[in-house]
């Protein structure tokens, strides 16, 4: 059996914030989901065309109405909904490290970067606005790329 990642969802009190911060950070887009008995949105990477492009799902809790995702999903408890649980974090393969920094830095986002040379990742670990740990890893040659070119520039 081959398995491969399809989505992750993400229980909610705040869709706004965590639709904001997929979209503007990891540049995800809005895009098509069933009518499901509850408040949500899916976000793509890539054609919103195909349901397999939607990699996070966003599970909103309507406080006036709980009854569509209690019977759906299952009830669970708002306070256990901040942080990752028992899931530590969601890895990412990208591109682009210097575009992703520089995209950071402007929009405020504080991420913490690790490299890890035995198996040729940079990495950073950034926090969606429900706690959740978004690890992304690029090739560590961007970052030693990066490096040189910043240190070329201050001398």
């Amino acid at each position: 059996m081959a398995l491969t990642l399809n989505h992750f969802s993400i229980r909610t009190t705040d869709m706004d914030a965590t639709r904001v911060f997929y979209e503007q950070v990891l540049g995800m887009t809005v895009g098509p989901r069933p009518p499901f008995p509850f408040p949500g949105l899916w976000l793509y990477s890539g054609d919103t065309d195909s349901w397999a492009n939607a990699m996070v799902h966003v599970i909103g809790i309507d406080k006036n109405d709980p009854e569509g995702l209690k019977r759906y999903l299952g009830d669970r408890d708002v306070s256990s909904l901040h942080g990752s649980g028992a899931v530590d974090h969601i890895a990412l393969f990208a591109n682009g490290l210097e575009t992703m920094l520089t995209h950071l830095q402007k929009l405020g986002v504080v991420c913490r970067e690790r490299t890890v040379p035995q198996i040729g990742l940079h990495q950073l670990f950034l926090d969606d606005p429900s706690g959740v740990v978004i690890e992304l890893n690029y090739p560590a040659q961007e970052k030693t790329e990066l490096d040189a070119k910043r240190a070329k520039a201050a001398a």
